[in-house]
């Protein structure tokens, strides 16, 4: 069983309490730019054993009198329907998720912001859906002499070109689906305006990672690099930091890179310095929160292991570049770490090697797939002409944790052969093996009559947050079971068809 190296509710009141105090800083307004996600955001529970992945949105909720919320997303990102890994669904749909998100948690967005907005046309289709849903949409373009023409930037021809967007709270958060969607930009803007109208606002930065008061090579900051290494971030010292007060923080290169026309841009805006360092400009309590380090640093390396095969998947699969791969392959070496230092690595590459020993294949390829159960027993299953390997798995795991006998079915035949019959004869699949998807319907279906499979369906639970590993990349319905299932999925980068294209 796993230990909470993470004080959740000590984070939750800690931080509340930093943002409030950095609000009474400012006369009018704070600017408060929210990176990281905002809901689910399983990175940081994974990293941090105990940190709840909706924190930030209780945390908002106990400020929800006093602040605004801004959702910003780049139009680029909307163009070529960039995905969020986590969830495999587009940025822009990760926004209309997230306004629904905030709106169940009796939060409100006061207006969406696209940003670098050029009228593209899948962005147009995006506006319009949402202001025919009685949202308020504003649109960006890029800032003009952004980054070096500081005065053109802080002019009416710069960050005066965009339109204001009203608020009525003394917290203002700005967040979006991922990093570069434009907050700082939107920060920047709405205090342009403001102080244009006498007031006086301010800005910050909430970031979780890097946790700016661990070491540099902290396995949860190492993580942070790892989770980031398409984007090709790196964390560093914090030479403004260093020099102002003679102690070391860690940041990442993004925001020390742009301090310096950051601390300008502001200067300009405001007349006077803000702060001295991108660090500064954060309210982080994180780290003060961790109460077992043994276990967040154990974690850490896990995901960081989880990254390295996430990579090398979406390299084969043309996502990212060879410079991403080498990227993480350093940081796994930075760590002293191996692939196989993740417990179900082994058991799963073992199944396949069974699975091709006994010659029992879909399309002449053998996969294995392990799942490691919370109290640690590691479960295998492997594919057949019958079965996916992540079917066998999850059939073969909730077998093991409901305690039922192996030699029981919770499946019968006639109804595998029912449904290999509609796959291949009528929905022409070219394989009449059951995915993952196909075998959680047909489990729901047979417990209507079969009372084992309903002991097996109410044990399906307990699944979540295991670890899995299969050794070729899931299939479609693979792996939206797995994702709905709530398990921590890595793969080794081996296709699971030779067709090139898998219904």
């Amino acid at each position: 069983m796993k230990k909470e190296g993470f004080d959740n509710e000590k984070y939750l009141k800690e931080q509340s309490k930093a943002i409030l105090e950095r609000v009474a800083q400012f006369k009018n307004k704070l600017y408060l730019e929210f990176g990281g996600k905002f809901v689910y955001d399983y990175h940081a529970s994974r990293v941090l054993p105990g940190f709840h992945p909706n924190v930030k949105m209780k945390l908002l909720q106990k400020l929800k009198d006093k602040a605004s919320i801004i959702l910003c997303i780049y139009s680029g990102d909307i163009e070529r329907r960039k995905v969020r890994a986590d969830f495999g669904i587009t940025y822009d749909v990760d926004a209309l998720r997230l306004i629904d998100d905030l709106s169940d948690w009796g939060l409100t967005v006061t207006a969406v912001v696209i940003t670098r907005f050029d009228n593209q046309p899948a962005t147009m289709v995006f506006k319009n859906k949402l202001e025919r849903r009685g949202i308020k949409v504003y649109t960006h373009k890029f800032t003009k002499g952004y980054p070096t023409n500081v005065d053109m930037v802080v002019s009416e021809e710069g960050y005066g070109a965009n339109e204001y967007i009203k608020t009525d709270k003394p917290l203002v958060i700005v967040t979006g689906p991922g990093p570069g969607s434009g907050k700082l930009a939107t920060c920047l803007s709405q205090m342009y305006h403001d102080y244009k109208k006498g007031q006086k606002p301010g800005y910050a930065k909430f970031e979780t990672f890097p946790i700016w008061n661990i070491p540099l090579k902290h396995p949860v900051n190492v993580a942070y690099e790892a989770a980031t290494a398409d984007l090709g971030d790196f964390n560093m010292i914090d030479p403004f930091h260093l020099e102002a007060y003679g102690e070391k923080a860690i940041n990442y290169n993004r925001d020390v890179e742009v301090f310096p026309v950051l601390r300008r841009i502001l200067e300009k805006i405001i007349g006077k310095t803000l702060y001295k360092s991108p660090t500064d400009m954060g309210v982080n309590r994180a780290g003060f929160s961790i109460v077992n380090d043994d276990e967040v640093q154990n974690a850490a390396k896990q995901e960081i292991i989880r990254r390295y095969f996430r990579y090398r998947c979406e390299f084969v699969m043309g996502f990212v570049d060879k410079a991403t791969v080498q990227r993480i392959e350093l940081l796994m070496d930075d760590m002293n770490l191996k692939p196989e230092d993740r417990a179900v690595v082994e058991p799963a590459r073992k199944a396949a090697q069974e699975a091709k020993n006994k010659g029992k294949g879909s399309e002449g390829i053998y996969c294995g797939a392990a799942i490691e159960l919370h109290d640690g027993t590691i479960v295998t299953g492997k594919n057949s002409i019958h079965m996916h390997a992540a079917s066998s798995l999850i059939l073969n795991a909730i077998k093991k944790v409901a305690g039922i006998p192996d030699k029981i079915h919770l499946l019968s035949e006639l109804i595998i052969k029912a449904i290999r019959n509609l796959d291949k004869n009528i929905l022409n699949k070219k394989s009449g093996s059951l995915d993952l998807e196909e075998v959680l319907i047909a489990l729901s279906i047979s417990a209507t009559t079969n009372p084992t499979a309903q002991i097996g369906l109410e044990y399906l639970e307990l699944l979540k947050n295991c670890e899995v590993h299969t050794t070729h990349m899931p299939t479609p319905g693979d792996e939206e079971g797995l994702r709905k299932l709530g398990v921590n999925l890595t793969s080794d980068p081996n296709f699971s068809s030779n067709s090139l294209f898998v219904s």
